[in-house]
């Protein structure tokens, strides 16, 4: 807060405004600069329930995330999805991430395992090395984002607690190691962002429209300004939905729609609220658009959705 302070007095100087300031904190608040420490050539954490309100950002290191205790909504590249204990996730460098606790939930004893490391943490072309290929392979699926599943969750997630207590470094550097490895070969996954649409930008174009997907992913259940979202890219609206176009292959206004239908979905299955209800706290200001919109991607209709989901459920088909 005091380098906010500060920042501002020395922008007021210049007859800079608020909004100017806002959107300059916004855009810098994008990348997250990870230096580890003099003793360790990787950095390993565990975070308190502060670490979840860090903003949609993105680095270029490596990431391995280990949910201990939370629940809520994860955000990986234009990827979103329910979280819970247990989450284990590996993101690529520079794909943008964040993890929301769910508000409605008093969450006190959230916690995370996070690990950071960039590719050369062992000196350059270490993982080239025949015996590293597996490793090598996993590297370049992360720039999807990968979700471990059943058995490889529960198993790495016990060595990262392991690893996170053990004080020799040594042996921390082994730990990873072995997480990586079994990483690697385990087939227990699931691709999160598919379309690398973000990640495979330039780091110039990701200082640009990473902020305007940070601003979607706290905005998209009210209402989104295109003119707003614009500004934050330092574009003219024109501009913009081009440029946004170019990047995600979507239009603006397409990217708002998913992420709402994906909220509103994943509302039908968990919750018993009423569907006008789902569409409003999805931000669909008109439930007759939600439905036509929900009929367009799902082939159904948000109560035949529901319903089909129930049926499965009961019948044990639902993965």
């Amino acid at each position: 807060m005091k380098k906010v302070v500060q920042l501002w007095c020395i922008l007021s100087r210049k007859n800079i405004n608020w909004r100017t300031l806002l959107k300059y904190t916004m855009i810098k608040a994008s990348f997250e600069a990870i230096q580890p420490s003099a003793r360790q050539s990787f950095i390993a954490r565990k975070f308190d329930k502060w670490a979840f309100d860090s903003p949609y950002h993105f680095h270029p290191e490596y990431e391995l995330t280990s949910i201990i205790q939370a629940n809520g909504k994860r955000y990986t590249g234009s990827h979103m999805e329910d979280f819970c204990h247990g989450d284990l996730v590996l993101l690529g460098p520079n794909l943008p991430h964040c993890w929301k606790l769910d508000m409605t939930n008093p969450q006190p004893e959230a916690a995370a395992i996070v690990i950071q490391f960039n590719e050369s943490f062992l000196g350059e072309g270490f993982f080239c090395r025949t015996e590293l290929q597996d490793i090598k392979r996993l590297f370049q699926q992360a720039a999807n984002g990968i979700s471990f599943k059943a058995g490889t969750q529960q198993r790495v997630n016990q060595q990262l607690i392991a690893l996170i207590e053990e004080e020799n470094s040594f042996k921390k550097m082994l730990i990873l190691l072995d997480v990586l490895q079994q990483l690697a070969l385990s087939n227990e996954f699931v691709l999160l962002d598919q379309s690398q649409t973000i990640a495979e930008r330039t780091i110039a174009e990701q200082e640009r429209i990473n902020p305007v997907f940070a601003y979607l992913v706290d905005n998209f259940r009210q209402q989104v300004s295109l003119d707003k979202a614009a500004s934050i890219a330092n574009m003219t609206t024109n501009a913009f939905c081009k440029y946004f176009k170019k990047i995600t292959r979507k239009t603006f206004m397409e990217t708002i729609i998913e992420y709402r239908l994906n909220y509103a979905t994943q509302q039908l299955v968990q919750t018993d609220k009423p569907i006008s209800e789902i569409s409003f706290e999805s931000g669909f200001g008109d439930v007759s658009h939600f439905y036509k919109m929900f009929k367009v991607k799902m082939n159904l209709s948000p109560l035949n959705y529901r319903k089909k989901f129930m049926r499965n459920l009961e019948g044990g088909e639902v993965a």
